[in-house]
């Protein structure tokens, strides 16, 4: 299974339940389909490069946050269905790091 990382901004205006609910459907979703969540990180609450207007709504600020996990390519689609859906998500965007395990670690170069 290839490696991903999702990158995704909520409304910075959610409750924490709220947010942490948002992580938990996404990391489990993933599971369902037999994917692996390696890890989360919170970036916090950042002011927006620019204004964004998302379900007739504009926002100004929103709260970053990273998901790494390994899962097939139709859970990917599915996943970014659902968020795109969500009230919650301003923006989502899912990258894929590599398909091999040696395509994702770093490797220290050899100096002679």
């Amino acid at each position: 299974m290839p490696f991903y990382e999702l990158v995704c901004i909520a409304r910075s205006n959610l409750v924490k339940n709220n947010l942490q609910d948002l992580l938990k459907t996404s990391a489990v979703q993933v599971l369902d389909k037999g994917g692996v969540v390696r890890g989360f990180e919170n970036w916090g609450s950042r002011i927006l490069p620019h204004r964004i207007k998302r379900h007739q709504q504009y926002f100004n600020s929103g709260h970053y946050w990273l998901m790494h996990f390994d899962a097939n390519p139709a859970t990917v689609q599915e996943l970014g269905k659902k968020l795109r859906v969500d009230p919650r998500v301003l923006r989502h965007n899912v990258i894929k790091l590599g398909s091999k395990l040696e395509d994702v670690t770093a490797r220290p170069e050899k100096t002679f």
